[in-house]
């Protein structure tokens, strides 16, 4: 049964870091490595993943472990009129707050049919920077332009430290912290089952302010259920008969044909 987080749930209301490498790749080209401040000098790293560890056995081996996307590019939701009232800097999310957390199912947020996976890198490994045929380069455009128009970044999921005496891997700062679990976080078997529950999805959200535009990044892993407990995030069908373009996942959704 899912517990949740093992360190809780919330949102990192930020700006990027004025540095020059305020972005780079993880380890293993797993995740992009995202260098953010507060607004009182406290940094945090934000690991958005852009590959899986796990790939599911019912799927062709070359794409498996690929991790699906959605951007809405103007996106609209409940959720985002609360959050420019937030201060800067990371907000819990609790059941007395729960009105801002994002649940990618039961909260309407995309089409699970519209999400698409992509390669972590550019298959071809040639610095294209076209975001189009490698996950890395699409999140990091919308890095770069949240860059250049001081947009404001919204990063759900889990926070870990501040951990005393322990610079950051990444970018040396210290106490290291962040946040990470970016993406969905219900539907899982196996050993990532534990961190199961509804309304604890991560994210990032980007307001350009100056233009009002909200832009929206969801990310899922190809082994996760979309039919999942209401009470627990458990998957109730496994992966295999319920994933994002099964009917059951889209039942209900605007303009898909089941």
């Amino acid at each position: 049964m899912g517990n949740g987080l093992d360190h809780g749930y919330g949102v990192l209301k930020c700006k990027l870091s004025k540095e020059k490498n305020m972005y780079q790749p993880g380890s293993q080209n797993n995740h992009v490595e995202v260098l953010v401040e507060d607004g009182s000098n406290n940094k945090y790293r934000l690991a958005i993943n852009i590959q899986s560890s796990v790939r599911p056995r019912h799927l062709p081996a070359n794409t498996a472990n690929q991790v699906l996307y959605y951007v809405g590019e103007d996106f609209k939701s409940e959720e985002i009129t609360h959050l420019p009232n937030l201060e800067l800097g990371f907000t819990e999310i609790t059941n007395d707050n729960r009105h801002i957390a994002l649940d990618y199912i039961r909260g309407n947020l995309v089409i699970p049919n519209r999400m698409v996976f992509l390669p972590k890198t550019d298959p071809a490994n040639k610095p294209d920077n076209n975001p189009d045929n490698d996950l890395y380069d699409k999140v990091t455009s919308y890095i770069e332009e949240a860059m250049q128009k001081n947009a404001t970044l919204y990063a759900f999921g889990e926070p870990w430290g501040p951990e005393r005496n322990k610079p950051d891997k990444y970018f040396h700062f210290e106490p290291g912290r962040g946040v990470h679990n970016i993406h969905m976080n219900q539907g899982n078997a196996g050993g990532h089952a534990r961190e199961n529950s509804p309304w604890q999805d991560g994210g990032v959200l980007i307001h350009f302010e100056n233009e009002n535009r909200w832009v929206a990044i969801f990310l899922a892993f190809q082994s996760q259920s979309w039919c999942t407990d209401d009470n627990d995030g458990d998957a109730t069908k496994p992966v295999r008969e319920c994933d994002h373009i099964s009917c059951e996942a889209n039942e209900g959704k605007t303009e898909v044909p089941c």
